[in-house]
């Protein structure tokens, strides 16, 4: 595709997982506990696991959690980079299927703390608060290997190149990761960028 002010490049993406994905799905307000099972994020079926483009999206440009930017670049530009990065790129599919040997993975619900089949456990924790109350955490993890496949769409644009794209996903992707707990959880390497 072409625009006004340039040729449109398109890389399709293969994401391998080299560390166990969590997620923590937002409930829409901080009183609401979902149980584990409403964590994840399905497709339309209810069962077959998808990562919201909108995550990667954050991965790239977040200001107010870890991002690649803001790990990567100087204090004083990453803002600058992560915007323009918002601007001028584009992910498709919305919805991402989580895939396991070129299948994707389908919840088949929680017997005990587990799914065997999908490869998803519960993982319970306790993190403290400032004030040092605990703040217990129940959340679903995807067992490795898991890999995502997309398109991610560069627009022309003079702020950024494909070069520093390409860098925050191969560095981001081991020092910060995808889903929830990023870099402890979520850690992943780029196996394909392709025209």
């Amino acid at each position: 595709m072409k625009t006004k002010m340039g040729k449109v490049l398109t890389k399709k993406v293969t994401l391998n997982g080299i560390s166990n994905i969590m997620f923590d799905r937002y409930a829409g307000n901080n009183k609401t506990r979902l149980p584990p099972e409403k964590q994840m994020y399905f497709a339309a079926d209810e069962k077959t696991l998808i990562l919201p483009s909108a995550n990667i999206v954050s991965f790239l440009t977040a200001q107010n959690t870890p991002s690649a930017p803001k790990r990567f670049f100087d204090l004083r530009k990453y803002k600058t980079i992560a915007q323009a990065i918002l601007s001028y790129t584009a992910i498709s599919p919305f919805e991402i299927p989580l895939l396991r040997d070129g299948r994707p993975i389908v919840f088949n619900g929680f017997s005990g703390d587990e799914d065997k089949k999908a490869g998803i456990y519960i993982h319970r924790s306790v993190a403290r608060l400032k004030d040092g109350t605990p703040n217990p955490k129940v959340r679903p993890v995807v067992r490795t290997p898991w890999q995502l496949n997309f398109e991610i769409s560069i627009y022309p644009n003079d702020e950024f190149i494909e070069d520093d794209l390409y860098g925050l996903f191969v560095k981001g992707g081991i020092a910060i990761g995808l889903g929830t707990f990023r870099g402890v959880f979520g850690k992943f390497a780029v196996e394909k960028w392709d025209d």
